[in-house]
């Protein structure tokens, strides 16, 4: 059996597939699922397990912990990533856009975390991380749906925490800014204290950290890692 097991969704590319290659390197055993196939042949080439699925879905969600549950006994790790939500203008967005965001950004966590914290209970505990963005501490009109859902991501984030720190399972939430799976353009680079768009390792990196032993004393905190982006 291995050591460590982490389930990491959205895992076929960006962030997530870099989460997946950090926590692998680190001897955790990966169980990944994204909406596309490709998730497969990175679970493969990691050594680990792969399933197709949304993380809209209550059902692919309850498959994904099952899943890992029943192939390696545990589950010590859990990444919550997904994709992007609709943009638009603030009251232009429709209630169906809005309604997709809230499954998309919020409901996935709450719905994961209904499985997934009684498996963390019974081995004595368990990390977990919300891959959110930026927009959650510092709202931009660029990015609305994100930036309102996200912020509530934000407050279940401290609420989890309160909640299930006697069991010794943490959660916290990284906010990456830019990073280098999208296009950045220029405008964008400047207005970055650092100068650059964030690599996606390096959000990988501060991931595996707050699963880690080495953070085994934070949790709910929403954590920036935007090159100097937001003001606190």
């Amino acid at each position: 059996m291995a050591e460590k097991v982490a389930i990491i969704t959205a895992a076929s590319r960006g962030i997530g597939a870099a989460c997946a290659r950090e926590l692998a390197s680190r001897d955790y055993q990966v169980v990944l699922m994204s909406t596309t196939e490709s998730v497969l042949d990175l679970a493969k080439e990691l050594d680990g397990i792969g399933l197709v699925g949304t993380v809209t879905s209550s059902d692919d969600l309850l498959k994904l912990v099952n899943l890992a549950h029943t192939s390696w006994g545990r589950v010590d790790a859990l990444v919550n990533n997904t994709g992007h939500p609709p943009k638009g203008d603030l009251l232009v967005i429709s209630d169906d856009d809005w309604h997709a965001a809230l499954d998309l950004l919020l409901m996935n966590v709450i719905r994961i975390s209904r499985s997934i914290v009684p498996i963390m209970k019974k081995n004595g505990g368990g990390a977990i991380v919300n891959i959110s963005a930026f927009g959650a501490q510092e709202p931009n009109l660029s990015f609305p749906t994100s930036s309102v859902i996200r912020s509530g991501l934000s407050a279940f984030t401290r609420l989890f925490a309160k909640r299930f720190g006697p069991d010794n399972i943490r959660m916290n939430s990284v906010l990456p800014g830019f990073v280098d799976s999208y296009d950045v353009s220029d405008e964008v680079r400047q207005s970055i204290p650092l100068g650059r768009e964030a690599a996606v390792g390096e959000i990988a990196g501060t991931v595996a950290f707050l699963l880690s032993d080495n953070s085994s004393y934070i949790t709910g905190q929403n954590i920036c890692v935007d090159g100097g982006m937001v003001s606190i």
